[in-house]
């Protein structure tokens, strides 16, 4: 273990525990995977839509979008009031997409990064790390899911979800 690990550790914690906002999770997911993989890409966007419950996000091949499932997201903050693993969860979605933007196709390889990604940067006894190990949808075990046919509604893009440095074009 390296001298600054620990501290690394906690400043990622801190970071994603924090954050009160999308895009300050995002934030956390870039900068971890940076940290674990030593690489990176610039703008990206959010999109929220309402997609079966079985979809917890995606990534269209060849775009810079992630596609979060709004309603998936909304379904364990009525039944979870820790705003620590609502953005372990948000997290866990996003740097599974990012992860495949950044080119891995292959979704074990995906699985098996983000494992490694989230024991790197956050230890193994971080929920981060337990949802990455369990899958997202351990969290929904207990709540009711039969029937859950939620209204469609307008997609939506999250503003200010990547503040580029610079204009991208």
């Amino acid at each position: 273990m390296s001298q600054d690990k620990p501290g690394t550790i906690e400043r990622f914690r801190r970071s994603l525990e924090g954050a009160a906002s999308y895009a300050e999770v995002w934030e956390t997911v870039r900068g971890s995977v940076e940290y674990a993989m030593h690489r990176h890409r610039t703008g990206m966007m959010l999109f929220l839509d309402d997609l079966p419950i079985q979809l917890g996000a995606y990534h269209p091949l060849g775009t810079n979008n992630i596609v979060l499932n709004r309603v998936l997201v909304q379904i364990v903050e009525g039944a979870i009031e820790n705003k620590a693993v609502i953005n372990a969860l948000v997290y866990n979605l996003l740097v599974h997409e990012y992860i495949h933007a950044l080119g891995e196709v292959s979704e074990a390889n995906v699985r098996q990064t983000v494992i490694d990604v989230t024991k790197k940067c956050f230890g193994e006894d971080h929920i981060v790390t337990q949802i990455a190990l369990k899958s997202p949808w351990s969290l929904l075990k207990g709540i009711p899911l039969v029937g859950v046919n939620p209204q469609k509604r307008v997609m939506e893009i999250v503003k200010d979800f990547e503040k580029a440095g610079r204009y991208v074009v």
